[in-house]
């Protein structure tokens, strides 16, 4: 349901566009790498996905289980609630590997948390948490890397902006792009790992941004 949620909805704040490497495949039981830009940019990249034909159980922070309806939601889809800093943390990788397993899709967002920038600009993903690295060495999943533009045009900055941007957005409809990447299977150490999958989703998400003429920043 949140799937179809996400496609229904997403259309109305913006033009959302998705595109793939050729030949990328989404395997069941695949974990998606997407970089984190803004509270918008879950739903635009389930959305995109939707319409791939893939609906992924999502690792989200633990605090949207406490909004009304929604926590219901996701907690009787099987989401997973990510307790950062909490012993409960470990669980979570235990969940997402059952999901890996039964051969379901698994959305991770392996920045762990938001930038701090007030802008709506566009700039590359932040360094990598350790979970996806460890999640892909005990289950040996391969990584499919995607990379998402445009969603801090829909919400970003303070509480307040993001309220105006959400209220504008269907007037406004800004260009929102999914790019989809070939999958990779992360070998070495835990830091190699990481910076492989860190690489490969920068990359989708520089095709992301060539598609909506944004300018693509440095590495964060």
């Amino acid at each position: 349901m949140l799937s179809r949620i996400a496609d229904i909805l997403v259309p109305a704040f913006g033009r959302l566009s998705v595109t793939t490497d050729p030949g990328a495949a989404l395997a069941p039981g695949s974990i998606i790498a997407a970089n984190h830009t803004s509270l918008a940019d879950p739903a635009v990249v389930i959305a995109a996905l939707h319409r791939l034909g893939v609906e992924p159980v999502v690792m989200a922070a633990a605090g949207l289980w406490r909004v009304p309806v929604l926590g219901r939601f996701l907690t009787r889809e099987g989401h997973i609630p990510v307790h950062r800093g909490d012993r409960r943390a470990a669980a979570a990788l235990d969940l997402a590997a059952d999901v890996l397993e039964q051969g379901r899709y698994l959305l991770i967002y392996a920045e762990g948390g938001l930038p701090r920038r007030k802008d709506a600009a566009e700039a590359a993903p932040g360094g990598f948490r350790t979970g996806l690295a460890r999640l892909a060495e005990r289950t040996g999943a391969p990584v499919v890397p995607v990379g998402q533009a445009g969603a801090r045009r829909v919400a970003s900055g303070s509480v307040i902006k993001q309220i105006a941007g959400l209220a504008t957005a269907p007037l406004r409809r800004p260009g929102l792009h999914v790019h989809v990447g070939t999958p990779v299977v992360l070998t070495g150490d835990s830091t190699s790992r990481t910076a492989r999958a860190r690489t490969a989703v920068t990359t989708a998400w520089r095709t992301a941004t060539a598609h909506l003429a944004e300018p693509a920043a440095r590495p964060a």
